[in-house]
């Protein structure tokens, strides 16, 4: 038996990293998925964004797990198209228990920069995706939870959903906005035994931060830092000797906040954060 058999999650940015992680370990519980992902890159990021087969192979193995799985290419940005593949994923699977609104970028930048120096365009799509993204995220997945009595709301924010990290405001301002969204919903939803918790990781190994861009922004001695070059330089972020955790810690928590273990859990922002806000 497992902690979510019979359920079905709902999950954006799914096509790989930390979606993919968390469909499969939902998966593995005994869910069955919903899955989106914008699959194209997003002009301005300094890193390449998922693509179809990224999604096509989140959909393999959720399969290989012997669930079922409705994916698409949807933007969070795009209220009416979310909500087509949320009301066709319920239609096909008959029901909605588990939202996860995993989908995020990371705006980084090779210069540090900060709050009055960002153009309007890359404050807009950082606030589009990491928070109207996530608003939109719960408004076309709450009518389903409502219809079915009861449900797990789960978002991500981030350590710096928290505290703040200088030179990335707008991705700071975005995460504590989802903490505020995700509290507000809590206390709308608690009538409905609907509950609404967030998980708030640190950096995450996942090409989120692998990349060139993060690697230069935190080595910017070297031309082409490496991944060794880098793991130093954000092991000082954490308290625990570690300079990143991997998406299935993450994975873990959303399985906890999914599952009727934490039953009367919400509101609830937690930390998986090797220990950065204690720093």
């Amino acid at each position: 038996m497992g902690k979510l058999d019979g359920k079905v999650a709902f999950i954006t940015g799914a096509a790989r990293g930390q979606g993919r992680s968390h469909a499969i370990r939902l998966a593995q519980e005994g869910a069955d998925i919903i899955a989106v992902d914008i699959c194209e890159d997003i002009p301005g990021s300094p890193y390449a964004g998922a693509t179809e087969s990224d999604l096509a192979e989140t959909v393999k193995q959720v399969e290989a797990l012997d669930r079922r799985i409705v994916a698409r290419k949807a933007d969070v940005r795009d209220n009416a198209g979310l909500k087509t593949v949320v009301d066709e994923g319920v239609e096909q699977l008959g029901r909605l228990d588990i939202v996860c609104g995993n989908a995020g970028i990371a705006g980084i930048t090779t210069q540090p920069q900060s709050v009055w120096e960002f153009d309007a365009t890359a404050w807009q799509t950082m606030i589009d995706i990491n928070l109207t993204g996530v608003w939109h995220t719960a408004k076309v997945a709450v009518p389903h939870l409502l219809e079915n009595k009861g449900g797990s709301i789960i978002l991500t924010s981030s350590a710096a959903g928290l505290k703040a990290y200088a030179n990335i405001g707008h991705y700071v301002a975005a995460k504590h906005g989802v903490i505020g969204l995700m509290r507000t919903l809590a206390l709308e939803l608690a009538p409905h035994s609907i509950r609404a918790n967030a998980v708030n990781p640190t950096q995450v190994d996942t090409p989120m931060i692998q990349n060139q861009a993060m690697r230069r922004l935190f080595r910017p001695d070297l031309e082409n830092p490496t991944k060794d070059d880098f793991a130093p330089a954000s092991q000082t972020l954490h308290a625990l000797p570690t300079p990143w955790v991997d998406s299935e810690d993450v994975s873990n928590a959303v399985l906890f906040l999914a599952s009727d273990e934490s039953r009367y859990i919400t509101g609830v922002a937690l930390p998986v954060d090797a220990g950065s806000l204690i720093k």
